[in-house]
């Protein structure tokens, strides 16, 4: 089950333990993106279709100082950016 903090407490906890861990202040999680192939939906265009060459969703996750995930987002369009998608969360 993902826990992602919805507090000021919750996130300054996190930061505080990527703090003492890594060494990084004021850090509120790594975050990071995979493309999955996938087959073109129908009617989709080019939604789907990735810079890398090929359809595919994007997973994108954020994670703790202890590598447990927090956030997740399954989903995205291929052409999405990580950006654009962790936009939409907030």
């Amino acid at each position: 089950m993902l826990v992602c903090p919805n507090t000021l407490e919750g996130w300054r906890a996190v930061a505080d333990k990527f703090f003492q861990r890594w060494n990084f202040p004021n850090t509120c999680g790594a975050l990071d993106g995979k493309h999955v192939a996938s087959r073109c939906p129908p009617k989709s265009g080019s939604l789907y279709f990735n810079y890398k060459g090929f359809y595919s969703i994007v997973l994108m996750a954020l994670v703790d100082a202890d590598y447990k995930f927090i956030w997740a987002d399954i989903g995205g369009t291929g052409s999405s950016s990580d950006a654009q998608i962790y936009i939409q969360f907030l």
